[in-house]
């Protein structure tokens, strides 16, 4: 996303646990937001060590429908049951994004869209994740919005980015704002 928008990136993986962070958090009473901008933040600090005087980008996105957190599925079993689990319900994506600079967090930001999942067949989960493959590991919703995850939902209410997991848009003004792109 970040080079489609012209920005010229480089990608550094970070190493932070994030089942040790999400843990502590749920653990501390802590939101789904809170949690997505904590990962997004220590994602950014955990790549700044490596890059003094860079603005790093770390992001995340947390998956919430009612009381429950979804984790990228580990298997297609996994990503079946959560499917099923969302079928006919609405969930928010929670999807932040942190810049840091010099090993401090420079700018932050988390928005939310909403979505209803329309009620699933078992048919219809059978081609949908015989067609998605591997790629239905890759997201917290075993979707992708931008592709035939579309087919999945009878509502969604937000930024297209966000459910894509990066708020863009408040990133690029950060970037104007700093100075980074030119206005």
């Amino acid at each position: 996303m970040l080079a489609a928008a012209g920005l010229d990136c480089i990608v550094h993986p970070s190493d932070v646990d994030e089942t040790r962070i999400k843990e502590a958090m749920r653990r501390d009473g802590r939101s789904a937001e809170d949690t997505a901008l904590a990962l997004a933040d220590a994602k950014a600090l955990n790549v700044s060590a490596h890059h003094p005087g860079a603005w790093v980008v770390g992001a995340d996105q947390m998956l919430r429908c009612e009381d429950r957190w979804f984790d990228k599925p580990a298997d297609p079993d996994e990503a079946r049951s959560n499917l099923q689990w969302l079928s006919g319900r609405r969930h928010q994506l929670h999807a932040a994004v942190s810049v840091a600079r010099n090993g401090a967090i420079a700018w932050s930001v988390c928005e939310t869209a909403h979505l209803t999942m329309r009620s699933l067949s078992d048919p219809f989960l059978d081609r949908y994740l015989a067609a998605m493959g591997g790629d239905a590991l890759r997201s917290v919703g075993s979707y992708e919005i931008e592709g035939l995850g579309a087919q999945l939902f009878s509502r969604v209410e937000g930024d297209t980015f966000v459910i894509m997991g990066l708020p863009l848009l408040p990133l690029l003004d950060f970037f104007r704002q700093a100075g980074v792109l030119t206005t």
